[in-house]
């Protein structure tokens, strides 16, 4: 299915889900009042009214951070089971964690049991009706699209096998066009593309023809997928589908990107084809921002006392200042003051490079256990990564975030192989998927390996699960040194 499409039928299952959870909730208090004379006539009562403008917010936001509304795939029982009961579980959680914060005792659990229940039943009958009538429901509305592919390449082929995957969503493949005549070879084309994997056979036409076709049958959209040099021969019949108001694709393969992103950016009139190798979703990264802020501002308050205690206990220990300040890359490369309390003696950069030889792993990093320059007291903030904490303060500055990769020293970047660098695009953090696997028992290609990975796959579920895990990894201090 094409990305637009698949964001705007994922538009719809949002609203829709919410709608189903308002309902829900209707239903549950009813069904509690009915139970219950005295519990109740109104759902909407000052005691729940709170929940009410809160359930859209909730089950979209899960959604969309559990990624029940990445992929829309009806015919995948995992989108019809294993999504709804993600977001339920998540708003379950969020729910009673909130009635326990306030404190509101009054809050029936058996409302928040029927309502989850319910819900969780709707969204799943939801996604087998859209199941079951989905296609009939587009073909209904105008959703339906014939496609004619231009090219034999096995690029083109692969289009075509997926456009028949996608016959249920109102996709719908009219045939080949290939560059100069199809005879005496049409027979042998046709052949060989109804032996490519494909349900059925289509006809193949010379890209003459075109114009012809275009006025003869229904042809909604043209995909070119046509090689390189190629190229300039389809000029001409990509004019004449501009003309005719047909909206026109053209396959980009034969640029050199194996994991970069592409999509149509414009600079004001002017269309811009762009690769890129990073998330790109602003949203969702505005909101990573926002979990930031406020996870940040709200962690440097609770844990202002243990802040004042490592300080006072840092400054009768051993000379030296409090806090370790240190230039660090961030975004892109650029260089930032990290923060840290300071676990070693003063004149530690000073032997450095005394030590180097003992250094026990390889790259452009320096690692050894049981480091002779730290001092006691910050052997224990390392073990348990108390020493990071300052570091919420460069989270609250934008230089850095929880989850992402770690921030270089500028001599580590500058010994970086081309491919290392693509790390530094995207925001460093406190955490990453390397702390899941050792921390600094991984070798440094590996390390680099797992950022990377993080880069590709990143989601705002990714970052909670990695977040989740990471905590009972700093509390056993597993791998720290």
């Amino acid at each position: 299915m094409f990305s637009r499409q698949n964001r705007m039928i994922a538009v719809l299952y949002m609203v829709g889900d919410s709608l189903l959870a308002l309902g829900s909730y209707w239903f549950a208090y009813s069904a509690r009042a009915q139970l219950n004379p005295h519990f109740g006539l109104l759902w909407f009562e000052p005691f729940y009214a709170w929940i009410i403008p809160l359930i859209p917010l909730m089950w979209i936001g899960a959604g969309l951070a559990s990624g029940a509304y990445r992929d829309i795939i009806e015919e995948d029982w995992r989108f019809v089971f294993w999504g709804p009961l993600k977001v339920c579980a998540v708003c379950s959680l969020i729910l009673f964690a909130l009635t326990f914060a306030v404190k509101a005792e009054h809050i029936s659990r058996l409302v928040m049991i029927f309502f989850m229940t319910s819900d969780l039943a709707a969204m799943i009958v939801f996604r087998l009706l859209t199941r079951h009538f989905g296609g009939a429901l587009r073909e209904a509305f105008g959703g339906a699209r014939s496609f004619l592919i231009v090219g034999g390449t096995p690029e083109a082929l692969e289009i075509a096998r997926e456009i028949e995957s996608n016959e249920g969503r109102g996709l719908k493949l009219a045939g080949f066009a290939v560059i100069g005549p199809t005879e005496p070879e049409g027979a042998s084309l046709e052949k060989s593309f109804s032996h490519a994997g494909l349900a059925r056979r289509y006809p193949v036409h010379a890209l003459a023809e075109l114009p012809e076709l275009l006025r003869a049958h229904v042809i909604d959209e043209v995909i070119f997928a046509v090689s390189r040099d190629a190229l300039e021969s389809i000029e001409e019949t990509f004019r004449v589908c501009e003309e005719e108001g047909v909206k026109t694709r053209v396959l980009l393969s034969f640029f050199p990107h194996v994991i970069s992103r592409v999509y149509l950016e414009r600079l004001r009139d002017m269309p811009l084809l762009t690769f890129s190798t990073t998330p790109e979703n602003e949203f969702l990264l505005l909101l990573k921002r926002v979990v930031d802020l406020v996870m940040a501002a709200v962690l440097l308050v609770v844990l202002s006392p243990v802040f004042a205690i490592l300080a006072l206990v840092i400054r009768l220990t051993s000379r030296g200042s409090i806090l370790y300040r240190q230039t660090r890359c961030g975004l892109g490369g650029r260089r930032f003051m990290l923060y840290k309390f300071r676990s070693m003696r003063p004149d530690a950069d000073v032997q450095l490079r005394e030590l180097m030889p003992l250094n026990e792993l390889d790259g452009p990093v320096f690692k050894i256990r049981d480091d002779p320059r730290c001092t006691r007291v910050g052997r224990f903030m390392r073990k348990f990564s108390l020493d990071e904490l300052p570091q919420l303060i460069n989270i609250l500055k934008g230089d850095m975030s929880f989850v992402g990769p770690r921030p270089p020293l500028p001599e580590e970047v500058a010994r970086y192989e081309r491919w290392q660098r693509r790390r530094l695009r995207m925001k460093p953090g406190l955490t990453c998927l390397w702390a899941l696997e050792g921390r600094n028992k991984l070798n440094f290609r590996r390390w680099m390996e797992l950022d990377l990975e993080y880069i590709d796959t990143w989601s705002p579920g990714l970052d909670w699960k990695i977040l989740l895990k990471t905590i009972p990894v700093v509390l056993l201090g597993r791998g720290a040194s």
